[in-house]
């Protein structure tokens, strides 16, 4: 038992990220943004995350990873609130979601 909240905690017990990571949904476009659901599947549970993808003027593909802390039982639920909240957060955030976080240092 002691092993199996030992692993959890620290992300063991078997499963690489590929193993806990499930196929991305079908993109969904909204306002020249593309939204991608893929949810990581914990333990029967879907966590909120995927990609948002736009286009630039010089072909260039910009991509910020979308993650939230939200967990729902079902994978067309966890698809379903990943696009609305990404979608509220294009309408808050915008192209800044693309910038370079000035607490990084690259």
């Amino acid at each position: 038992m002691l092993k199996k909240l030992l692993s959890g905690l620290f992300g063991g017990g078997g499963k690489n990220a590929a193993e806990s990571s499930a196929k991305a949904a079908e993109p969904i476009e909204y306002k020249e943004y593309l939204i991608v659901s893929q949810p990581d599947n914990q333990s029967g549970q879907y966590r909120v995350s995927g990609w948002i993808r736009k286009l630039d003027s010089d072909g260039t593909v910009q991509e910020h990873r979308f993650e939230r802390s939200d967990m729902l039982p079902g994978r067309e639920a966890c698809d379903a609130m990943m696009v609305t909240k990404a979608q509220r957060y294009i309408d808050e955030v915008g192209e800044t979601m693309f910038a370079p976080d000035p607490r990084r240092k690259e």
